[in-house]
C-alpha cells in the first residue's frame, strides 16, 4: 500500500504512524514545519507564553499563600527563545519518531496531477511524481484575515505574529471574542498589558455556555480588561501614537497595537483537487464521510481541511481511524468518531473546558435533562491553592442517569474534563462517577459531589 500524505499537523503524523505501523510505504509532504504549523505556530506557543503569564498571576497572589509580595518581570527574549526551543524540540522528536518507521519525510509542496498522482515540489530541486494507492489531505488552516484589515506585522498582528510579538503591548486591542482572542487576552493582560477586548456578540465565547461566559467576563473585568459588547470593528487606522480600531456602532478603540482574532481558513488553494475530482464546499473545506472519505474513495481529507471540529486531538484520532480504513481495518462494523463528544478546553484564567451536551443547548433543544452544580469554593484542594474561582458542572439524563455532557471552570479544568469525557464516551452513569474514590484531597472530588 501506498500511502502518501500531504500535510505533517496532527491528523497526517499520526495517520502516517498507524499507517507505516500496519505495514504501509508513507511518504509525508510537508512544506513548513513537521508536527503542523497550526500546532506548532499556534498551539504550542500559545501555551507556552499563556504557562508563563500563569506563573506572573500566581505570583501576584502569593500573599494569599503566606508570602511576601512577588513582582516577577517578563523578560521577552528569554520567553522567545523558550518557545523556539519548544518548536523544534517538538518537530525533532516527530521527525525522528516517523523516520524510525521508515516513513519518508519530504518538506516541499503537493499538488494532485490525478487521483493516484501527488507531485512534489521541493525549492531547488526537480519536481518528483509520487505514485498512490491511498491519499490524505491533511494541509490545516491559516488565520483568517479580512478585507478591511491591512497587516504590518508592527502594530497590526495576525494571531502567528503574536507568539511572543516584537515588544509586549502597551495596549492591545483584541479583535475577536472566541477561543483564540480570549486566550490572547488572559495572555496579554497577565504579562503586562493593558487589553480592549471588542465582542461583536453580546458575550464572550458565543457558542459556549452563557453561565461560562460570564464566569470569564467576571475575570476579565476584574484584572481591568476593557469590554465592548456588540461591536463589530471594521476598520484598523494606523498612527505614530499607535492604532484605532473603528467599530460599525461608530465607536473607536485607540490602543498601541491591534491583534486580529476572528478564526482560521482552510488550506485547500493549490492542492491540485480538481485534477483528481475532489469536491469543495463553499467555505473551502473538502467535505468527508465517517471515514474521513472525500468524493474520491482512495482520497481522504482529516483535520481542519475537513470542516470538523478544529482541534488538534480531533485531528490526530482522525488520522488514525484513516489510516486503519487505508489498511482495510474498518471491513467490519466498528465505532465511528462521534464529533459531539470531544473534549474541548480553552487556557484563560481560569480555564475553561467542556464535553458533550450543554445545558443551553439542551434548553434549546427541549430536552430533558438533571443539572447538578458544585462551586470550586466548596472543594478543599482549591482553597489550600488559594485559588477557587469556578465550578463543576455535569449533566445526565434524569431518567436514566447517564451522563451527558459537563462544564468545568477552574483550575485544571482542561485535565479534569477527561473524566467527564470518559464517562459520557463510555455512556457511564453519574452513580459511576459518584461512586469513584478520588483523592482527597483534590479538584476532582468536585467531579463526583456534582455527580451526587
Amino acid at each position: 500500500m501506498r500511502f502518501v500524505v500531504i500535510g505533517g499537523g496532527p491528523a497526517g503524523l499520526r495517520a502516517a504512524s498507524t499507517a507505516a505501523r500496519l505495514g504501509a510505504e508513507v511518504v509525508v509532504v510537508e512544506r513548513d514545519v513537521v508536527g503542523g504549523a497550526a500546532n506548532l505556530w499556534d498551539c504550542i506557543p500559545s501555551k507556552a507564553m499563556i504557562a508563563t503569564g500563569a506563573l506572573v498571576s500566581r505570583a501576584q497572589r502569593a500573599e494569599l499563600l503566606g508570602l511576601g509580595p512577588l513582582t516577577p518581570q517578563v523578560d521577552l527574549k528569554a520567553l522567545s527563545l523558550r518557545v523556539r526551543e519548544l518548536e523544534d524540540r517538538l518537530a525533532a522528536s516527530m521527525t525522528q519518531q516517523l523516520e524510525s518507521q521508515g516513513v519518508r519525510i519530504v518538506n516541499g509542496s503537493a499538488r494532485l496531477r490525478g487521483p493516484h498522482s501527488v507531485e512534489v515540489a521541493v525549492p531547488g530541486e526537480r519536481a518528483e511524481t509520487l505514485d498512490a494507492d491511498a491519499v490524505l489531505l491533511s494541509t490545516g488552516s491559516s488565520p483568517r484575515i479580512p478585507a478591511w484589515a491591512e497587516i504590518d506585522g508592527e502594530c497590526v498582528l495576525n494571531t502567528r505574529q503574536a507568539y511572543p510579538p516584537p515588544v509586549i503591548p502597551e495596549h492591545l486591542v483584541v479583535i475577536g471574542s472566541g477561543v483564540t482572542g480570549v486566550e490572547f487576552v488572559h495572555m496579554f493582560s497577565s504579562v503586562g498589558s493593558a487589553v480592549t477586548l471588542i465582542v461583536s456578540r453580546q458575550q464572550v465565547l458565543p457558542a459556549k455556555d452563557p453561565e461560562v461566559a460570564a464566569a470569564l467576563e467576571a475575570d476579565f473585568l476584574a484584572r481591568g480588561v476593557r469590554l465592548c459588547i456588540g461591536a463589530r470593528a471594521v476598520g484598523i487606522d494606523r498612527s505614530k501614537d499607535g492604532v484605532a480600531v473603528r467599530c460599525d456602532d461608530g465607536r473607536v478603540v485607540h490602543g498601541s497595537h491591534a491583534l486580529i482574532c476572528i478564526g482560521s481558513v482552510p488550506c485547500s488553494e493549490g492542492l491540485g483537487l480538481e485534477s483528481a475530482g475532489v469536491t469543495l464546499n463553499a467555505g473551502g473545506y473538502v467535505p468527508v464521510n465517517h471515514h474521513c472519505q472525500t468524493n474520491i474513495a482512495h482520497i481522504y481529507a482529516a483535520g481542519d481541511l475537513s470542516g470538523r471540529l478544529p482541534l488538534a486531538s480531533v485531528a490526530a484520532v482522525q488520522g488514525h481511524k484513516v489510516a486503519e480504513h487505508v489498511m482495510g481495518l474498518h471491513t467490519r462494523q466498528h465505532r465511528h468518531l462521534d464529533y459531539d463528544k470531544a473534549a474541548s478546553a480553552i487556557f484563560t484564567e481560569p480555564e475553561i473546558a467542556d464535553v458533550g451536551l450543554a445545558e443551553a443547548e439542551a434548553f434549546a433543544l427541549g430536552r430533558k435533562i438533571r443539572v447538578t452544580k458544585v462551586p470550586y469554593a466548596a472543594n478543599a484542594r482549591a482553597l489550600i491553592d488559594g485559588d477557587s474561582r469556578g465550578f463543576v458542572k455535569v449533566v445526565s439524563d434524569p431518567a436514566t442517569g447517564v451522563v451527558l455532557g459537563g462544564s468545568i471552570v477552574g483550575k485544571h479544568a482542561a485535565e479534569l474534563v477527561s473524566i467527564i469525557a470518559l464517562a459520557v464516551t463510555a455512556n457511564l452513569r453519574v452513580i459511576d462517577l459518584a461512586e469513584s474514590l478520588f483523592v482527597h484531597p483534590a479538584l476532582a472530588e468536585a467531579l463526583a459531589e456534582a455527580a451526587e
